[in-house]
């Protein structure tokens, strides 16, 4: 399935991509130079976008208000930083903790208990400006992996330590919570973040291992438990939160946040934490005129899997002129997307200048077969400012 749904921000009319786009168009000269050429004019007014998920697997008809709700809550909380002149990493930040906050989610509360019955998470961060990423994995006793994983970033860009050491950027463990704890970051116990679902789902999988592995005859079974595993924690479930932020100077950010798989080996890390396959983002540059984020989720992306069970939202941008151009205003042209093979996906977005966050779940269409079917929406959207 392929479709697209039309977004625009209160100062734009709704349109999708087929329709000619005449009051604006990219920029012939680089970002740079006009970012460079307007260094000393200043936006009256802030603002931004935000594009959040949920998750990617399925999403039940009973909890649908749930799940919008919290998108809409994080799409609010990044927006109120951006109001308030916030970058956009620190509103993209704001927003993954309100999505790990959430028990409904697989992510900081209410994560996926590993093998051994603990909550390990997964997290990164990514500044488009700076290029410089923040990561945590296998992390364990802190509510919000995201914050370690951004004062990461935040740290690194202050240069190198003491005797000339390089900062970290991705850690691990014990390590990860211990430097967490370091910083000023409040530990909180395991059993404190695991809810009532997740404690239920881990006894409901661990009952369903052992009577397999009592039954274990040979390969041929074994195989069978491993797709009845890979089922369980596919569609099924709920895997890695994430947003994407454009703010109103045009720089953008990445995040994600993730439980990992149920019933995973201890010290086990996803693709949330890994550099490049978790999140992205990149400001537009001398050699592209676009600025993109990007944010995934699912299960491993393997070629030997017979299904690929993922979802991704993305967000591009670049300056924009109109037909009649005026010096002292600037604008931003923000085309954003979601897709996913699971059942199902969650998302929500906002603009600085909406007055609420728009949410929807997105669901294969009935008879198509998840990983092996594909679903495409977004929008764009026109933010516009004046400058002095």
């Amino acid at each position: 399935m392929i479709g697209l749904s039309s977004y625009a921000g209160v100062m734009e009319s709704p349109m999708n991509s087929a329709q000619e786009q005449q009051p604006f168009s990219p920029l012939t000269n680089s970002w740079s130079t006009q970012q460079e050429s307007n260094e000393n004019q200043k936006p009256t007014s802030v603002g931004g976008f935000v594009l959040v998920h949920a998750g990617a697997g399925y999403h039940s008809e009973s909890k649908a208000k749930e799940y919008k709700h919290v998108c809409k809550r994080a799409c609010q909380r990044a927006v109120d930083r951006l109001k308030a002149g916030a970058l956009a990493v620190e509103a993209v930040a704001a927003a993954l903790i309100e999505l790990e906050d959430s028990p409904f989610t697989n992510a900081g509360m209410g994560s996926n208990l590993n093998l051994s019955g603990e909550i390990e998470c997964d997290a990164s961060i990514m500044d488009g400006k700076s290029l410089h990423y923040g990561a945590v994995g296998s992390i364990s006793g802190i509510k919000n992996p995201v914050v370690v994983a951004n004062r990461l970033l935040s740290e690194a860009q202050k240069g190198k330590l003491s005797a000339g050491r390089i900062p970290p950027c991705f850690l691990v463990g014990r390590g990860a919570h211990d430097w967490a704890v370091s910083q000023g970051i409040p530990p909180c116990p395991s059993e404190k973040m695991a809810t009532k679902f997740s404690l239920s789902a881990y006894k409901r999988n661990k009952r369903k291992m052992e009577l397999a592995e009592k039954i274990d005859t040979g390969h041929k079974q074994t195989k069978k438990r491993r797709q009845s595993s890979e089922n369980e924690n596919g569609s099924g479930c709920l895997d890695t939160v994430g947003a994407v932020v454009v703010d109103l100077e045009g720089n953008v950010a990445a995040a994600v946040s993730s439980g990992g798989l149920a019933m995973k080996h201890p010290g086990r890390v996803g693709q949330a934490a890994h550099y490049g396959c978790g999140c992205w983002a990149e400001n537009a540059c001398n050699m592209n005129p676009y600025s993109t984020a990007v944010s995934t989720s699912g299960s491993p992306f393997l070629a030997s899997e017979d299904r690929v069970l993922g979802g991704v939202i993305v967000l591009r941008c670049c300056r924009c002129v109109e037909a009649q151009p005026s010096q002292n205003i600037q604008g931003i042209l923000v085309e954003f997307l979601w897709s996913h093979t699971t059942e199902s996906m969650c998302v929500g977005y906002m603009s600085a200048q909406d007055s609420k966050a728009k949410t929807h779940i997105s669901r294969l269409p009935p008879g198509t077969i998840p990983g092996q079917s594909l679903a495409i929406e977004g929008g764009v959207c026109r933010l516009m400012s004046v400058v002095e």
